[in-house]
């Protein structure tokens, strides 16, 4: 329960800045300081794995909000959904280690925007994740990035997406929900 109140406070804090600041561009990198708590952790003492994804989720609710898209994607009734990852650990965050969580847009392709969100200790990352999402509407069905990019007024500067995240997102696929994906072992 407690990324909960974090993700209520992180979404406080990013409209407070974006009040007070204004938009940010949609290429910023966005930062969000964090301490692992004990409910954070697994067994042996050092932040759980499972919990990296639901704190690098506040780094990717306070990049929407600060960029403005937050509010779009309300007003359109659109809202993002996480449709792969892959994270990297490196060092282990101990009990009560304050750590920022850095995010930042990669790119996109025809289909999905790529985030990279890392867990940094005093300039030093200890984790790092890739991210594809998509857009979704509330009435259902998938949200056209044109469709997307025409409502934000594209901006030009978005970075075009490197070989190895296209690369990354092709291995890592799934087949569409629309096909069959039996569970067979081999």
């Amino acid at each position: 329960m407690n990324v909960i109140w974090r993700t209520l406070l992180t979404i406080w804090r990013a409209r407070r800045r974006l009040r007070r600041d204004g938009v940010i561009e949609p290429t910023s990198v966005g930062r969000v300081r964090v301490r692992t708590l004990p409910t954070d952790l697994d067994l042996l003492g050092h932040m759980n794995n499972g919990r990296y994804a639901s704190l690098f989720d506040l780094g990717r609710f306070d990049l929407l909000i600060r960029t403005g898209l937050w509010d779009l994607l309300a007003e359109q009734k659109w809202y993002a959904v996480v449709a792969s990852e892959t994270i990297t650990f490196r060092k282990s965050l101990e009990l009560w280690q304050r750590f920022t969580v850095e995010s930042r847009l990669l790119g996109h392709d025809d289909r999905s925007t790529y985030l990279m969100h890392r867990a940094v200790v005093d300039g030093e990352v200890y984790a790092e994740m890739v991210v594809r999402a998509r857009f979704l509407r509330r009435g259902g069905g998938v949200v056209p990035l044109e469709e997307l990019f025409e409502a934000l007024h594209k901006p030009d500067n978005l970075p075009d997406l490197a070989p190895w995240v296209a690369d990354w997102a092709e291995a890592s696929a799934l087949p569409s929900t629309k096909k069959p994906a039996p569970s067979i072992w081999r």
